[in-house]
This record gives C-alpha cells, structure tokens and sequence, in this order.
C-alpha cells in the first residue's frame, strides 16, 4: 500500500510540473510571435467534386471485383477529356451557384460573418450566378434578425438569383430573413412563420414592497421606461408597451409583404406557424424539398461551391486546448490507477 501511495504521488509530481512547464511553454511562444495575422479564413468547397468522388467509389464497391479495372480506367479517360475541354475552353462556362449557411440563435450572432460572406459573393460573382442559403433560425431579437435580413437583401439588390432552403425551421426572425430570397424552399415537415412579436418581463414589485423595500426609477423622457421589473408598473405604460409590439408587428408584415408580394399577409401574420407542406399552400414559400436534394439539382447545370467564414484559432487556444486535453487523459489515467489500487488492495 505504501509503495503504491508512493507511486501515486509521483505521478501526481510530474503532473504538475508537466502543467507547469507547458504553460511557461505556451507563454513565451505567443509573447514571442505576436498572435498577428488574420483571425479568419475562408473555407471553398466544391461539391460537384465531391459527390462525383463518392458516386465513384459507391460505383466500385457495388461493382465485381474484376470490373473495377474497367472502371477505374473510365474514370481517368473521364477525367482527361474533362481536363482537355478545359484547356481549350471548349464548352459554354458554367454558371456558380455560391452555397452559403446560417444558424442562427437568439440574438442573430452570425450576422457578423454572414456580412462578411456576402461581401466576398458579391465581389467575385458573375452574371447567372446563384446564391443558395441554407437558414435554420427560429427567430430572436427584432434588431438583430432585422441586420440579418439586410445583409441577405444585398445579393436580390445586386441582381443575383437567391433561393433560401429551409430543411428545418424559419420561424419569426428567421422567416423575416427568409423572405429576402427570390425563391423560397422547404422540407415537407420544416416549420414556417410565426409572423408576430412577442415580450415579456417578470415583476417583482409586490415581492418587494412585501419586504419594505422600495426601488426608484427615474427617467428623461415619458416613455423612456414604460413596463419595469422592480417598479409599480401602471395602465398607461402597459398601453404604450402594447402600442410599441404593435408597430414592430406592422413593420415586420410590411417587410413580408413586400418580398412576398402575392401573400394574403392579414392571413398568416397571426403569430401562427405552419410545416412546409401546409406553408406551401399558403404561398409562405414557393416549393417543397430539402437542401440537399435543390443543390444536386443544381449539380446538373452549374458548379456548386460552399464558402464557409470559420474562426481561427488562436496559437495560444491552440496550445492551450493541447495542455487541456493532455491533463484531462492524466487525470482520466490517475483515477483509474486509484480504481485499479482498490483491486489489488482487497
């Protein structure tokens, strides 16, 4: 038992000095490279390539073993005519039809590297280009699924074809952002709508007048403040409260509208939602079916390119996730050496 505890403890020595050592480590080489650089890279992807390497190798598995000679051998005449046409430039070009995606959350934060993907489409885009966007949002902050919206409107206000493809949900501010698209897919069972505003706030202002304590609001301005947590709310700041959801709803109907034209908005702008096929016969969008199945499509006639804004990481977080995971495998080896130590004890 002794010379296990002995053991242990050393273990738990060199860990920390390994933790130690690698931190010093981890601070001198990013005192001494500066951490400069860009902190974003843009990520192109075809998948016309892509599922022409799959199709083949799905090809050769299904295939006898001995016609996958023949086949490999098709492959690479393929690939050399294709080669060839390029060099010559034979053939009409083809169009691009650029793949973007957001995911959005409450508060839209991915507007920000939205922006930034539309700005490198609309700088390098030509004419019969397309731009797809695959949307899963369920809505948040009107100011900020209002920027998200904006940005979108940038490619129909340039001239480009855009088509949203929802194989989840837009709801709420996601269909505000949805709306900017020319042409507006869905799943059969993705959910569409909630064309409405929503607030609420707890109060606690009997709570604390119980406990004989008082809270003072003081403001510039009549409805600087108009419902409040703490405070004694009253009927005129609940009407003017109401009156502001009122407007934003208006605003929000009129930006349907206006991108969607041909909807009875008083009909659907209800705060209701509805699932695609339903959606459909409603005209909140133009056509039934997945992402996926629109870009392969597409594959047929154009080349498809996904282009991803990612975060880079920074040398630090980089080394720092490496210590991070090296000390949770030590700890992960020292608890099962405590584990093994109860064994050999009995």
């Amino acid at each position: 038992m002794n010379e296990w505890l002995t053991e242990f403890g050393m273990f738990v020595a060199q860990l920390l000095t390994l933790v130690v050592v690698g931190g010093l480590a981890v601070a001198v080489i990013v005192r001494v490279r500066g951490e400069t650089g860009e902190r974003t890279r843009l990520r192109l992807e075809e998948l016309n390539g892509m599922r022409r390497s799959r199709r083949r190798r799905m090809q050769l598995a299904a295939s006898q073993p001995g016609a996958r000679k023949r086949l490999v051998k098709a492959f690479r005449r393929d690939d050399k005519e294709h080669d060839r046409r390029g060099r010559k430039g034979e053939g009409k070009a083809s169009p691009t039809v650029w793949v973007l995606d957001f995911h959005g959350d409450i508060k839209a934060s991915g507007t920000g590297r939205l922006a930034e993907e539309v700005s490198a489409v609309l700088a390098v885009a030509g004419q019969g280009d397309e731009v797809v966007i695959r949307l899963e949002s369920a809505g948040g902050l009107v100011h900020g699924y209002g920027l998200a919206a904006a940005e979108l409107d940038r490619l129909r206000e340039a001239g480009f074809a855009t088509t949203v493809c929802v194989d989840k949900v837009a709801a709420s501010g996601g269909y505000l952002m949805a709306c900017a698209a020319d042409q507006l897919r869905a799943a059969p069972f993705a959910v569409i709508g909630s064309i409405g505003v929503v607030a609420q706030l707890p109060n606690l202002h009997r709570l604390l007048k119980r406990h004989d304590i008082d809270v003072e609001l003081l403001t510039a301005g009549r409805y600087k403040r108009t419902l409040t947590v703490f405070g004694e709310n009253t009927e005129e700041g609940r009407e003017k409260f109401l009156e502001d959801l009122e407007t934003t709803h208006e605003l929000f109907k009129r930006h349907v509208a206006e991108r969607r034209p041909g909807l009875d908005i008083e009909a659907v702008a209800t705060g209701e939602i509805w699932y695609g096929s339903d959606a459909l016969a409603r005209g909140l969008v133009d056509a039934l079916g997945t992402s996926e199945a629109y870009l392969v499509e597409r594959m047929q006639q154009a080349r498809v390119i996904s282009l991803k804004l990612e975060q880079k990481h920074k040398l630090g977080d980089r080394l720092g996730m490496a210590v991070s995971r090296g000390v949770e495998q030590s700890i992960e080896r020292g608890l099962e050496m405590l584990d093994a130590g109860r064994w050999q004890k009995r």
